[in-house]
């Protein structure tokens, strides 16, 4: 292993362009190839300084890397995650790990099989607002745990999706590409979920997916957790308004978790814990306190960790089982939208024949 450690980001995008940014910063780690069939990108990505190939073949052909990023649309990732594995290096996958469970069980599999550290790049768990929130509820800050609303809503220009017309079709709405986030976090918190019950609304704008939906998870713990999501809403309440992770949206000073417990509450990401003075008592005064946070671009954490994966010196924060089980949870809001019906979340369980059978099926 070299003195640095060489990444290749695959995807030049607007998530690959943050990726290839946050390894540069890296003393540690160095910028080692960029993959991006797009010529107009592959222009810009030149511009890097590393060297730039069409394909991913092409670049393990002519190149040495130490991990790879998958930065590229997500129906891409398993064909691609499953020719990293092969060549036995690590890989961090971007959210959603995969279309399906299903398909995300093969890449999972394939890693463990060959024991190829595979991490899913849910990066909020990176932050340093997240850490302190996870910390504070484990240390029993807000006593028992017991409830989270969570809300998700933003207003996506038309522009958004006229210059990626993928974004307009089935699977491609705020369930899919942004309740996931949220769905890890939850995880994160609340542990596994048992059973979900939602309801969506068909897209205003005539696309073919919804573009409001709001959902009720049941954690096996007992955690009742609300999750509303849009991106036809005019609000300050997401993620992306208040967490200031990307300077590319206008910051606001709301937050958009509230975290509910026996003896207090707290509000994420402004780290605000809520709790009486005395004991527990609506009519006796309450107050907050703030906690204090570490700061530091999650993306450039999540790249550091992603190399101390690489060289033996961490185990994976978000693995690729925590990429499955979180889409799992999004699969479960899709289907209880689409019947009506509440949906239990069981583990999935594949023999090897299907787990080859399905293998097959992704890559033809």
């Amino acid at each position: 292993m070299p003195d640095v450690t060489r990444i290749a980001v695959v995807g030049f995008g607007l998530v690959g362009k943050r990726h290839a940014e946050s390894i540069r910063r890296l003393p540690d780690l160095r910028l080692a190839a960029i993959v991006e069939p797009d010529d107009e990108a592959r222009a810009s990505a030149t511009a890097m300084g590393a060297p730039c190939f069409a394909t991913l073949d092409e670049m393990f052909d002519r190149t040495e890397v130490d991990g790879v990023i998958l930065a590229t649309p997500t129906p891409l990732h398993v064909e691609q995650g499953l020719t990293c594995i092969e060549m036995k290096c690590p890989l961090l996958v971007e959210k959603p790990i995969a279309v399906t469970a299903q398909e995300a069980r093969v890449l999972v599999d394939a890693a463990e099989a060959a024991q190829v550290p595979l991490l899913v790049g849910h990066h909020r768990r990176h932050n340093g607002m997240v850490r302190a929130a996870k910390s504070a509820i484990a240390a029993g800050a807000i006593g028992e745990l017991r409830a989270i609303q969570a809300t998700c809503w933003f207003y996506k220009p038309d522009h958004y999706f006229e210059a990626a017309p993928w974004r307009m079709r089935k699977g491609a709405g705020p369930v899919s590409v942004n309740l996931v986030h949220d769905a890890d976090l939850l995880r994160h918190f609340c542990g596994e979920v048992a059973r979900v019950q939602a309801q969506s609304v068909p897209s205003a704008r005539g696309f073919e997916n919804e573009d409001l939906a709001a959902a009720l998870l049941t954690f096996k713990s007992g955690v009742v957790a609300t999750i509303s999501v849009a991106d036809t809403i005019v609000a300050p309440w997401s993620w992306e308004l208040t967490a200031r992770e990307n300077p590319a949206y206008p910051a606001t000073n709301e937050s958009c978790y509230l975290v509910g417990g026996s003896r207090g509450s707290l509000s994420i990401p402004d780290l605000r814990v809520w709790s009486h003075e005395n004991e527990p008592d609506w009519w006796s005064p309450i107050s907050a306190k703030t906690l204090v946070a570490g700061t530091g671009d999650p993306l450039s954490v999540q790249a550091a960790h992603f190399s101390n994966v690489i060289l033996g010196q961490e185990a994976p924060l978000v693995s690729g089982l925590d990429g499955l089980r979180s889409l799992q949870i999004v699969e479960a809001v899709q289907r209880a939208a689409e019947t009506g019906n509440p949906i239990e979340i069981n583990p999935m369980k594949n023999t090897d024949s299907q787990v080859e059978s399905d293998r097959k099926a992704i890559l033809i």
